[in-house]
């Protein structure tokens, strides 16, 4: 009767295993396909990172890590700067992994309060809304690749995110892009001879960084914002779970989680890693925290990272339904920032207003006055690489802070 009951429970633990692996699978890939990089190397860096993850906090968080979406623009960015070649990217990406490692010793020494004081709502939130917003653009160019598709798959992820009840919400985005590629195969828009041809099992395409100061550059800053993205997924965590993961194990145990994780992704040319929303999602429904079911996530998400049909098969999606999908993604970290602002309930006054204008029309504008008029706006790193968009707002924004605000930080 024991051998039968740890069966049971063993095939529980693994569906309910899959269930976090499907709630973070639709954005764990859509990073490295809307980037460049490699899906597969994704999910694997995905599972090993979250593993990684468990490791530094001693199994005690139920945390799944995923692609981050704060990073696209810039790894965009740095793919156009460098004709293509994300090594440069990933450089950056290794960088922005041991910046976490050396903020999670920090707030080790001198405690979370100190640090947030250098990174208050009225500088994360409108970094947030440049991220998102810088994005749109990007998303519109893949729509109208094909507006009827991405129409329908937009529609049909808004209406279950609106509508839906219990883990279907938690589906929106997989179940959209299903509808989006029955469709697109309809109309004849699929090419599967990739999915075909490909083996069913293969060693994911790793590749090595390559460090570029002004790369680098470009890339590293964004940690600022997700640091405190970070801080945001850990306490709702903890407030599903009923417990603070921000005291035991510590967030600067949890941020040197997040570090590795990224340092390991940029190191075999994934994206950077963060904790998943959509998972915490999965652990409300379900009522179950145990973080041995996340670690079950992790390791299918590295056996998948060597099923070759998956990659191919991701290759066949239509760029319409991806844009379709990244229209309502991107729009929606938009308001996350804008969230921030209202419930942190920041202040309105000369000094706040002066900082979160500086940093959206610096996000937003720069690159469309260098576009239209030929005005570069941005600080030299090399003679052909500036810091400009998001990173320089987010320097600019923590430095005005730090000037204006200096009373209230003392």
């Amino acid at each position: 009767m024991k051998d039968g009951t740890t069966t049971l429970n063993s095939a529980k633990n693994i569906m309910l295993a899959i269930q976090h692996l499907v709630a973070m699978f639709g954005a764990t890939v859509l990073v490295p396909m809307l980037t460049g990089l490699n899906p597969s190397v994704a999910l694997l860096s995905a599972g090993v990172g979250t593993l990684l993850f468990h490791f530094v906090t001693y199994g005690k968080v139920p945390v799944f890590l995923g692609s981050s979406f704060a990073f696209i623009p810039v790894i965009v960015q740095v793919g156009n700067l460098y004709n293509g070649d994300l090594a440069y990217a990933q450089g950056g990406i290794v960088i922005a992994g041991l910046i976490y490692v050396l903020m999670s010793f920090a707030v080790k020494k001198v405690g979370v309060e100190k640090i947030k004081k250098y990174l208050p709502p009225q500088v994360v939130g409108p970094m947030i809304i440049v991220i998102g917003l810088n994005l749109v653009p990007v998303a519109y160019g893949m729509a109208s690749d094909h507006f009827v598709v991405a129409a329908i798959t937009l529609f049909t992820a808004l209406t279950i995110t609106i509508k839906g009840r219990g883990f279907s919400k938690q589906l929106s985005i997989l179940i959209a892009v299903v509808v989006g590629y029955i469709i697109s195969l309809n109309l004849s828009l699929v090419d599967t001879a990739v999915m075909k041809e490909a083996e069913l099992f293969a060693v994911p395409s790793f590749t090595l960084p390559k460090f570029e100061i002004g790369a680098i550059a470009i890339i590293a800053p964004v940690v600022l914002a997700v640091f405190m993205e970070h801080i945001g997924d850990i306490t709702t965590n903890g407030q599903v779970v009923g417990k603070n993961f921000i005291e035991e194990p510590g967030l600067n145990r949890t941020l040197l989680g997040d570090g590795l994780a990224t340092l390991f992704a940029g190191f075999i040319g994934g994206p950077a890693n963060t904790t998943y929303g959509e998972n915490t999602g999965v652990l409300a429904i379900t009522k179950n925290y145990d973080p041995a079911i996340l670690r079950i996530a992790a390791i299918l998400a590295i056996i998948l990272g060597f099923v070759a049909k998956i990659g191919g098969f991701l290759s066949t999606i239509p760029v319409a339904v991806m844009g379709g999908i990244s229209m309502m993604l991107f729009s929606m970290i938009a308001l996350i920032g804008v969230k921030t602002i209202k419930t942190n309930n920041v202040k309105f006054n000369l000094n706040n207003v002066v900082i979160m204008v500086s940093i959206l029309v610096l996000g937003l504008g720069a690159g469309h006055l260098e576009a239209i008029f030929g005005i570069s706006i941005g600080i030299p790193v090399t003679e052909t690489v500036k810091i400009t968009g998001l990173s320089l707002a987010a320097i600019i924004g923590v430095v005005l802070n730090a000037v204006l605000n200096r009373k209230q930080m003392a």
